[in-house]
C-alpha cells in the first residue's frame, strides 16, 4: 500500500506541477526570479492539487490490491444416492434378518452354546455382501421380477427369513437349557441350515 501511495504522489505532483507551469508561462520576456517564483508556485500547487489526490488515490488503489481474495465457502457436497428400489427392499429385509439374529443372540445367557451360536451368526452376516452384489447386479440389468437375478434375490429373502425364525426357535430352548449338551443337536442342524448365496 506505500508503495502505491507514494506513486500517487508523484504522479499527481508532476501532473499539476506541468500544468500549472504552462499556466504560468506567459508568452514574452520575463525576469529570473518571476521564472524562480513561477516554478515555485507551480510545484506548491502541483504538490496541494495534485500530490495530496494522488496520494489518496494510490492508498485506495494499494488497499484494493493488498485484500485478500474471498473466502468462498466450500462446495456442497453430491447428495448421497438413495437406492429406493425393489431390490433395495429385499436387501434390507435380509439385513433386518441379520440384526434380528444377532439381537436373538443377545438374549442368550453366557456359556459354550451361546458361544457356539454367536459363531454362527457372525456366518450369517457375512452373507449379506452377496445380497446386496447380487441386488447390485439385478440394476445394472435392470431386470424385471422375473428375470433368474430376481429369483435368485428372492430366494434370499426366503433362507433369510427362514433362519431368522428358526435361530429364534433354538435360542428360545438355550435360554431355559443352556448347556452344550443338550444345544448341540439344535446348534449342529441350525449351522447346516446357513443360507450360502455363493453356493447356489
Amino acid at each position: 500500500m506505500g508503495r502505491s501511495a507514494l506513486w500517487g504522489l508523484l504522479l499527481g505532483t508532476t501532473l499539476m506541477t506541468a500544468l500549472f507551469l504552462v499556466g504560468f508561462a506567459a508568452p514574452g520576456d520575463r525576469e529570473g526570479a518571476q521564472v524562480v517564483a513561477g516554478f515555485i508556485a507551480a510545484t506548491i500547487m502541483g504538490t496541494l492539487f495534485g500530490g495530496i489526490p494522488g496520494t489518496l488515490i494510490g492508498v485506495v488503489v494499494g488497499a484494493v490490491r493488498r485484500r485478500p481474495p474471498p473466502v468462498l465457502p466450500p462446495p456442497m457436497p453430491p447428495p448421497p444416492v438413495v437406492l429406493n428400489d425393489r431390490w433395495s427392499a429385499m436387501v434390507a429385509r435380509c439385513e433386518l434378518s441379520v440384526r434380528r439374529v444377532a439381537a436373538a443372540v443377545a438374549t442368550v445367557p453366557a456359556s459354550p452354546a451361546r458361544e457356539w451360536l454367536e459363531r454362527i451368526a457372525e456366518q450369517f452376516g457375512r452373507e449379506l455382501p452377496d445380497v446386496r452384489r447380487i441386488a447390485d447386479l439385478a440394476r445394472a440389468l435392470e431386470a424385471d421380477r422375473a428375470h433368474p437375478v430376481g429369483d435368485r434375490l428372492a430366494a434370499a429373502v426366503r433362507d433369510f427369513t427362514a433362519f431368522e425364525e428358526q435361530v429364534g426357535r433354538v435360542a428360545l430352548q438355550m435360554f431355559d437349557q443352556p448347556s452344550l449338551e443338550r444345544a448341540r443337536v439344535h446348534l449342529e442342524v441350525l449351522e447346516q441350515q446357513l443360507p450360502n448365496l455363493g453356493e447356489r
